[in-house]
């Protein structure tokens, strides 16, 4: 049963590594290429979509990995999950103190309502989100040399 709920995890951890890493290197790019308002309208649109999901995905993927420390606490690698857990509790915590306050604001933005600084605010944003990825990126390796 230890066997599933680590490789349950470490999938789950790795499926939301690969959306972040999409938004933030892939479809970010895609966004701010378009022409007039549609960029910052898909900002909008995705702060609205992925702000529904993200926030149970980042706990649920803490909570198994919490778990897996617990019931495989006397099993070899251990130390990695608990680290790993460590850093999901990091992306949570980055995650309520720096990106949504910002990704709140955003996902209400039109054209005729957006600030005039809205360009820094999501510019901010993906720096933060930057690092996240960085974040989730390391823990999720953690997971993955665990079940070595």
């Amino acid at each position: 049963m230890l066997n599933a709920l680590e490789v349950f995890t470490t999938v789950v951890v790795g499926l939301m590594v690969g959306v972040e890493f999409s938004v933030a290197f892939i479809m970010n790019r895609i966004l701010d290429a378009l022409p007039g308002d549609s960029g910052q309208l898909g900002h909008a649109h995705g702060g609205r979509m992925l702000g529904a999901v993200m926030p149970f995905w980042y706990i649920g993927s803490l909570a198994l990995s919490a778990v897996w420390a617990i019931a495989g606490w006397h099993h070899h690698g251990a130390g990695l999950v608990v680290t790993a857990a460590a850093l999901l509790i990091l992306s949570v915590i980055m995650s309520i103190l720096l990106l949504v306050p910002i990704n709140n604001r955003n996902k209400a933005w039109t054209p005729e309502n957006r600030p005039e600084d809205w360009k820094e605010q999501l510019n901010r944003w993906q720096r933060f989100h930057y690092v996240r990825v960085a974040v989730i990126i390391a823990a999720f390796t953690l997971l993955v040399a665990a079940l070595a």
